[in-house]
């Protein structure tokens, strides 16, 4: 019984008590989970409520009732595509240009779930939810979080929060509409200013600068090339040279393994 006990004793940590290291993706505490994402969503916050008041007072004034702005915000959550919808809906569109438009402008999300980590949600719900809110910021504050500090709390908080910042907004604006001017110079900006935040971030944090420097030139090429469809452009040639990297690596690995 001694020499039992004395074989159990010594397979646990010192004192029996964990050694506060856990696997890549496992689950904290929601509610520390939540403070944390509060945090990863400050950038985020400040530039989706003034743009979304942007987009409430744009709603507003296209001759929808406020009320649209919230709901749409709620139902739509595509950032760009809002904007466009509401002189589509003024205009009374087609639905089927509607779609395709929706198509065209939402199309760079495909690139997105390549590695979007879907598999740290489980149960349907999570994973629908996950695939809805997925946007350009939410993505790129994804990005900066290493992969094993990441846990399906910590992501569905983060997507909820950014989700809430941009409805809350959209009411905001669509409220202060009644007493605003039609246009404030600035506010088009603020998107702008949230993507050159994150992407500082994420050079600061990611010990190989490669995928921002690969970024940089698809960026340039985007502009001397495809200046007209810069986004598309933009993020096929990233794509292809994320890819290369990718196989370059790959090759180099079993040969520093064989040196």
């Amino acid at each position: 019984m001694t020499e039992v006990a004395a074989r159990a004793a010594a397979a646990e940590p010192d004192g029996g008590e964990p050694d506060g290291s856990h696997p890549a993706g496992s689950e904290t505490a929601p509610r520390d989970d939540f403070r944390q994402a509060l945090r990863d969503t400050v950038p985020v916050a400040m530039g989706y409520t003034p743009l979304g008041a942007a987009f409430g007072i744009l709603l507003v004034n296209s001759g929808l009732d406020w009320y649209w702005a919230p709901l749409s915000a709620a139902l739509i959550f595509a950032g760009s595509m809002e904007f466009l919808a509401v002189g589509m809906i003024t205009a009374g569109t087609p639905l089927l240009q509607v779609a395709v438009m929706t198509l065209a402008v939402n199309f760079r999300h495909v690139f997105y779930a390549l590695s979007f980590p879907m598999q740290l949600l489980k149960g349907w719900r999570r994973r629908v939810y996950g695939a809805f809110a997925l946007t350009d910021e939410t993505y790129s504050l994804l990005a900066t979080i290493p992969r094993e500090e990441m846990t399906a709390n910590r992501l569905t908080f983060i997507q909820l929060l950014s989700h809430l910042y941009w409805v809350g907004g959209s009411l905001i604006g669509a409220l202060l509409s009644f007493g605003l001017p039609a246009s404030i110079d600035g506010l088009s900006f603020v998107l702008t200013a949230l993507f050159v935040v994150l992407a500082q971030d994420c050079f600061y944090k990611r010990k190989d600068s490669a995928p921002t420097m690969m970024g940089l030139a698809a960026g340039f090429v985007a502009l001397t090339v495809g200046e007209k469809s810069f986004l598309a452009v933009a993020l096929t040639v990233y794509v292809a040279m994320l890819l290369g990297w990718y196989l370059l690596q790959r090759k180099r690995a079993p040969e520093e393994l064989s040196t």
